[in-house]
């Protein structure tokens, strides 16, 4: 698979083009941001541990019946992945209060849902990835009802299949963001990654925070806990 010119540079990623239009290959770099960029930093190995997780994880999802647009790991930073047209939604899922749910509703963290929620935001950095609900994301054209659907549908299974892995591993998973694409007949698949980038692990004894939240609150440790996080699904997988 050769790579050609670069399409697109993000937070934590680069996307360049192949020798075969329906596929890319993704770089997963070692820069770390936080609060929509206000806080920039490198987490030495980042892009090591997320590039392989996601592609492990990605692929016992396949396994379990949830269509992904990973197609092959070719080396630690790269993957090839099929071509998507990203939704522009953040779909969030939550175990347990914490971040930005505990903030905005005022409540502690730590407090475990009867049932998993759901969430979407608005995915543009220059409003600060609002939040909406499916009928904002329907008016604007985001996505069609039934795609929004799929998506919830998705999502909820995601989290079931991760949620059973993770306590298998010792790790509480308390949320995650989850990104989704339009493959070119339309299908819509799970894309972007999963990684301690996107999800709050918690170890199920301490409660250590063994996730981004550690770049994000200063807690030290960074490093440390994305190679304890890989560890585990090395040893669990």
């Amino acid at each position: 698979m050769e790579k050609r010119e670069q399409l697109y540079e993000g937070k934590a990623k680069k996307v360049f083009l192949t020798d075969d239009p329906e596929l890319l290959i993704v770089s997963y770099k070692d820069d770390a941001t936080a609060f929509n960029g206000q806080k920039r930093g490198t987490i030495v190995g980042k892009g090591v541990i997320n590039n392989r997780m996601s592609n492990m994880l990605m692929q016992m999802l396949e396994k379990a019946g949830i269509p992904t647009h990973f197609v092959e790991e070719l080396d630690d930073r790269n993957t090839v992945v099929k071509k998507v047209s990203i939704v522009p939604l953040e779909v969030i899922i939550r175990n347990i209060s914490a971040g930005s749910f505990s903030k905005r509703y005022g409540v502690e963290e730590g407090i475990v849902f009867d049932e998993p929620t759901i969430e979407f935001s608005y995915k543009c950095d220059e409003l600060d990835d609002p939040l909406l609900n499916a009928y904002h994301a329907i008016a604007l054209k985001l996505a069609t009802r039934e795609e929004i659907e799929t998506i919830k549908k998705l999502a909820f299974a995601v989290n079931e299949q991760l949620k059973a892995f993770w306590l298998k591993s010792g790790v509480t998973l308390v949320d995650f963001k989850l990104e989704f694409g339009r493959l070119s007949d339309g299908t819509i698949v799970l894309a972007d990654e999963i990684s301690p980038d996107t999800c709050r692990f918690w170890d199920s004894e301490t409660g250590e925070k063994l996730d981004k939240d550690r770049f994000r609150r200063d807690l030290g440790g960074v490093e440390e806990a994305y190679a304890e996080i890989m560890k585990r699904l090395s040893e669990t997988i």
